[in-house]
């Protein structure tokens, strides 16, 4: 009688402890040009997730609409895990911003893993007196709409950090959108622009060259990677901002799937070849649960969302 009552659970259990099966191959999906750093990173990550997987792994890239076309391609893709779409913190400004969204970023993905985080760093120019964060803002005191800061676009995330500082410091600079950070940072450089807030890798040649100066990072406290830089938070206190790199699939994948893509991610996100690339921004490895990043996805797009919503800040 026990024995057969065994047999039954087991049998019935068998179905339910089913592993789904690995795709016989694995495509990235990075929806930003070839050769930016979520690219690199997904280049990085590839070839160790397929080590890992023990499958084939390649990276595509699906460029447009400041991330929404690959980001929209993976969303309608197969709920197999064979798509998955490596991203960062754009992938919730740009559905902050944009009131005609063809996916909904919390209800058509399944978060796997964030890669990691890190803070933006505050620059201004070297042609300008500026020598750190209460310079600025006293000057933008002094004369409301006087300073301009450069970003990489309406409704990009410098855009609206650099307007969540404002709002914190409670003053007034006038904003200059351009088509990419490159080029916002090519004119701060140059002395068009007075500040800007950016990724640290795309101010790096300057920053060495002289034409820019860096004064504070968007950490919530002291970063290893900054030593040097205060964080903004020494001067407006609860200002912070760090941006991911993430990893998710579309909803509905198998949630076996998500735990084995999540344990391989988070492993692979300390190794050599990755952490060399997050180095370069400042970046840490986070070792988060798929929830845990489902949270923090959620957590952000409600901030971003009020900032955009209460500056009227939209992307047509």
């Amino acid at each position: 009688m026990i024995l057969g009552a065994a047999m039954l659970a087991c049998v019935l259990a068998g179905p339910a402890a089913a592993q789904s099966a690995v795709p016989k191959q694995i495509k990235i999906v990075v929806p930003f040009s070839a050769g930016a750093s979520n690219d690199a990173i997904a280049r990085a990550i590839a070839p160790q997730l397929a080590e890992r997987l023990k499958t084939i792994v390649i990276v595509e890239n699906r460029v447009g609409a400041a991330g929404v076309i690959g980001s929209e391609y993976v969303a309608k893709s197969a709920k197999d895990g064979a798509t998955l779409l490596l991203t960062s913190s754009t992938f919730l400004t740009s559905a902050a911003t944009q009131p005609r969204m063809p996916y909904d970023p919390v209800k058509s993905f399944a978060p796997v893993a964030m890669v990691g985080q890190g803070p933006l760093v505050l620059a201004v120019s070297g042609a300008k007196p500026y020598a750190d964060l209460p310079a600025v803002l006293d000057a933008a005191r002094a004369k409301p709409d006087a300073l301009n800061y450069g970003t990489a676009g309406i409704g990009s995330l410098a855009h609206l950090a650099t307007v969540m500082m404002n709002e914190s410091a409670k003053v007034a600079m006038t904003h200059v959108p351009y088509k990419g950070a490159a080029n916002a940072a090519s004119d701060l450089a140059g002395g068009q622009i007075d500040l800007m807030l950016a990724n640290y890798s795309s101010l790096a040649p300057l920053v060495q060259g002289g034409k820019v100066r860096l004064v504070a990072t968007t950490a919530p406290g002291a970063h290893a990677a900054f030593p040097a830089l205060p964080p903004a938070a020494s001067v407006l206190p609860g200002y912070a901002v760090e941006i991911w790199v993430g990893v998710f699939a579309p909803a509905g994948t198998p949630p076996d799937l998500i735990a084995l893509y999540n344990d391989a991610i988070n492993r692979i996100a300390t190794s050599k070849e990755t952490t060399a690339l997050l180095d370069m921004d400042g970046t840490a490895p986070a070792a988060l649960s798929s929830a845990d990043f489902g949270r923090r996805v959620a957590d952000d797009l409600a901030q971003w969302r009020q900032v955009a919503q209460s500056h009227h800040i939209s992307v047509e």
